[in-house]
């Protein structure tokens, strides 16, 4: 089945890809994993103000969704830039609190979808994304939804820019349902996976067509062409699969997508730096932005077993 964007949808993407292109963000990413957030936190406040966080918050509390399929648009695009920052969880918050009770989502909702302050999400006792970046952190806890009061130390991570802490324990009680925050998670997830891969192979077309050996490009190489055409139809197979999951919201859908997407992400970084060559394992070099970014994503918000095993099981419910 093919998904085709409408022309707001493509629209939107193009003014993102604009925004994005225009910021530098391979800048943004050097300056966040430094801990320095300010030029990470301008970029958030114009993401914010062309609607990305908007898109998961309800209308009643200033948003503009849900719209999980506008949302699915952004993040490929986010990802596709490689955008430091709490991105998934600041929208897994939003789903989570749209189901508190009216005064707290009236509280907190508004600042998220205006891009007022960030959020993290993370189980008790497992390491938050940007802890020390995000004013509202939401830990995960047997009791229910606690609002931490605070963070531990920061601790380096296999991408740079994903700063890692432990929530402080303590901080106010929510009683909270989390299924369907943990689909919205993992839908981002997939979208923003998508995009790093996207960008990974339009990186490495590029480099093959201009890098030379035996006096011609090396992309004219057939063994080469193999190793892109799979990492495009790998990508290619993934999109339907976002933009269907987008579409029906249902937890097996959502999983496939994840497990599709960061594959094929992380199969198109390892053809990325195979088909680069010592030059793709240098810090300098744009291209690592990307490539620890996939495999990241890989493991965020369930490894691809994890989403298999799932999507097996919903398939044996439905088959009795």
């Amino acid at each position: 089945m093919r998904f085709l964007l409408d022309a707001e949808q493509r629209a939107f993407a193009a003014s993102l890809d604009a925004l994005l292109t225009a910021a530098d963000t391979p800048a943004v990413i050097r300056d966040w994993s430094r801990g320095d957030h300010a030029s990470g936190r301008a970029l958030w406040s114009r993401l914010a103000a062309a609607g990305v966080f908007a898109l998961a918050v309800p209308e009643a509390y200033e948003g503009l969704g849900p719209r999980p399929a506008e949302l699915a648009v952004a993040f490929v695009e986010l990802g596709r830039h490689a955008v430091p920052g709490p991105l998934v969880e600041t929208v897994t918050a939003a789903v989570l609190l749209k189901g508190a009770g009216p005064e707290t989502a009236k509280r907190l909702l508004p600042a998220l979808a205006s891009g007022r302050t960030m959020a993290t999400v993370a189980p008790e006792g497992a390491y938050a994304l940007d802890g020390d970046a995000a004013p509202l952190r939401i830990a995960v806890t047997p009791e229910g939804i606690r609002l931490s009061p605070g963070h531990g130390p920061v601790l380096p991570s296999l991408d740079p820019a994903r700063r890692l802490t432990l929530l402080s324990p303590g901080g106010e009680l929510l009683d909270l349902p989390t299924e369907e925050a943990l689909t919205w998670a993992r839908l981002a997830t997939a979208a923003q996976a998508l995009g790093v891969g996207l960008a990974l192979l339009d990186r490495t077309v590029g480099y093959v067509k201009q890098r030379t050996q035996f006096g011609v490009p090396v992309g004219s190489f057939q063994a080469v062409k193999h190793r892109l055409a799979e990492a495009k139809t790998a990508l290619e197979f993934a999109r339907p699969l976002l933009f269907g999951a987008a579409l029906t919201l249902r937890p097996a859908d959502v999983a496939a997508a994840k497990a599709a997407a960061s594959e094929a992400a992380y199969a198109t970084a390892r053809t990325a730096l195979q088909l680069h060559g010592a030059i793709g394992y240098t810090a300098e070099y744009g291209l690592s932005l990307w490539l620890t970014k996939a495999r990241a994503l890989r493991t965020a918000w369930g490894d691809p077993r994890e989403c298999r095993a799932l999507v097996v099981s919903a398939a044996g419910d439905r088959r009795w």
